[in-house]
């Protein structure tokens, strides 16, 4: 009995490399203009090539400005317009499938990747970027890697990598009306902790995950970084197959029909055994919030800062009392009410369409809350136009969201201190400290939970 890990990781063993290590076939590569360029450099300056440029794509999505009317080297970083340049430069050179500024197909590389089919079960996928577990959505094995190991990637198309323990998360129930993929992952994190996956690869199944759409289980994918599991997955189902159906770069004709057959068996096999089991209850999950400086500090939407007698040990209540300092909350506080002045909708975790017509939902009809700076930053160009054809930036404009183009933004701070020292409900996938600038205090949520905070004024609960 095998798992999806084990099957995929076997499929790509080309040597055994001895003290648990194995050399594994890289499928994909994707770079980025932040790392991506360095990379690029560093090869060139070594004198070596590209093993095959054809599975390399390059995408300006991490220092890009927002901005509408963006020029091809605009930036909020001061290094931005270099190193934006440099990848430019070396993609057109090489031949990279490369995606500019202002190609229609443009957007964060882990939005990008499923929605062009440039992650697909069974592939190996890496990127300089902690998040790119995202694609696991679609039954990819997908993990973040640093400069020096992609450059190795690029010139040999494989890496040594050891075999992690495996951890399968059951969802189980089904989730209620106005609970979400966020809510799931965020709730998963509060119970395991930050450090709960290190040394794993984590499996996520259940019936509230195959009842969740593609972007869903991508959302849920994408934050498996933020309790140390590298590898973080959903093996491949019908629903996987019909998503990446007629994708741009998936297989065509008698090769798709081979890859759905083989991506047909790559589900765990029934007894296949986990190193771990963790299960969520699904029936009585609620809308989660952080409170704290790491996404394990959450709670439920009608929850309280905790007090600090509830901490494990001595070691979580310094972490507790350093958050609670940053975040300028007290032992107790009740989280719903609390005024905000920023809500940000944006980032590879929560910026796909269904976000947005979610977070639109909430806001028809409705105000920003005057003094709340309210910012909309689609996942991808494919994404906000299909927004825009749907009129949804309509709804968001109205509402008194700024509506900016395609690219990762505010998500982290890249040298612009625009919401430095204010308190910001936000999409996406990190509260740490000076995460989206300095001093800023960042709440995690799920859209619905940004947009119904947006209009309050204050942290609310969407459902009412």
């Amino acid at each position: 009995m095998k798992t999806f890990f084990d099957k995929v990781w076997e499929d790509h063993v080309i040597a055994k490399l001895g003290d648990d290590a194995d050399l594994l076939q890289v499928d994909r590569l994707v770079l980025h203009e932040l790392s991506g360029s360095q990379v690029v450099t560093s090869l060139a300056k070594a004198g070596r090539q590209p093993m095959n440029k054809n599975q390399v794509f390059t995408v300006i999505e991490h220092l890009i400005s927002t901005k509408p009317g963006r020029g091809p080297t605009d930036s909020v970083s001061k290094s931005g317009p270099i190193m934006i340049e440099a990848t430019r430069k070396a993609s057109r050179e090489w031949g990279f499938h490369f995606i500019d500024f202002d190609d229609a197909r443009q957007g964060i590389a882990h939005v990008v990747a499923p929605e062009l089919g440039i992650a697909f079960p069974g592939a190996t996928l890496v990127c300089c970027d902690s998040h790119t577990s995202t694609v696991g959505g679609v039954g990819a094995l997908a993990w973040g890697i640093g400069a020096s190991e992609a450059e190795h990637a690029l010139a040999t198309q494989a890496l040594a990598q050891s075999k992690p323990k495996q951890l399968r998360v059951t969802f189980n129930g089904k989730l209620g009306a106005g609970v979400y993929a966020k809510d799931m992952i965020l709730a998963l994190i509060g119970k395991i902790g930050a450090q709960g996956g290190i040394g794993f690869a984590t499996e996520y199944a259940g019936p509230a995950v195959t009842a969740l759409p593609i972007e869903g289980r991508l959302t849920i994918c994408n934050m498996s970084i933020e309790f140390q599991s590298k590898y973080g997955f959903v093996p491949p189902d019908e629903s996987t197959i019909d998503f990446l159906k007629g994708k741009e770069f998936s297989p065509k004709g008698e090769a798709w029909e081979k890859a759905a057959a083989y991506w047909r068996t790559l589900r765990t096999d029934e007894g296949a055994k986990f190193d771990r089991e963790v299960e969520i209850d699904c029936d009585t999950l609620v809308p989660q919030v952080t409170w704290g400086t790491s996404p394990q500090q959450v709670t439920s939407i009608d929850g309280r800062v905790p007090e600090l007698s509830e901490a494990a040990d001595s070691e979580a209540r310094a972490l507790a009392e350093s958050a609670m300092q940053y975040m300028q909350l007290t032992p107790g506080m009740a989280l719903k009410g609390l005024p905000i002045d920023v809500a940000y909708i944006g980032s590879c975790t929560n910026a796909r369409l269904s976000d947005l017509r979610v977070a639109a939902a909430v806001l028809k009809g409705h105000k920003v809350k005057a003094g709340v700076q309210a910012v909309c930053i689609p996942g991808s160009t494919p994404v906000k136009r299909a927004a825009e054809a749907e009129g949804l930036d309509l709804i968001f404009k109205e509402a008194g969201f700024e509506w900016h183009e395609s690219a990762c933004g505010f998500c982290g701070s890249i040298g612009d201190n625009r919401f430095s020292d204010l308190r910001t409900i936000s999409t996406t996938n990190r509260n740490f400290q000076g995460r989206q600038g300095p001093k800023t205090r960042t709440h995690l949520a799920s859209p619905a939970t940004v947009a119904a905070s947006a209009i309050a004024g204050c942290i609310a609960d969407a459902r009412s």
